[in-house]
């Protein structure tokens, strides 16, 4: 029985992030920065997450923003949000890091 139950729960953890995969009709587009990296996926202009990532993988202080989407600020090396709302005038996603209280980088954005 203890055969079985490892075999689904094996089958459950690879099939779970196929339900929560970006769908077939989404795009996802990155742009990267000197320091940091942002992703998102979106379909035309609903956007479903946003990442921000340094590049040297230290962690810092990351935010994103959206039209008037702008996140918490996180202290990572990496971090998704999830937003999954349209604004139909925002053309950019960006992102920002900041260390010790000082601006790394400011506004690397993608154009969706």
């Amino acid at each position: 029985m203890t055969r079985l139950r490892k075999l689904v729960t094996l089958l459950a953890a690879c099939a779970f992030p196929l339900l929560v995969a970006t769908p077939a009709s989404a795009s996802v587009d990155g742009h990267c920065g000197k320091y940091i990296c942002v992703m998102t996926a979106h379909h035309n202009r609903f956007v479903q997450d946003i990442t921000v990532q340094t590049r040297d993988g230290l962690r810092g202080t990351l935010r994103a923003s959206w039209g008037d989407y702008h996140s918490g600020r996180v202290n990572a090396a990496s971090h998704r949000w999830e937003v999954g709302y349209e604004q139909a005038h925002a053309k950019k996603v960006c992102g920002s890091l900041e260390r010790d209280g000082r601006s790394i980088e400011d506004r690397v954005c993608v154009t969706i």
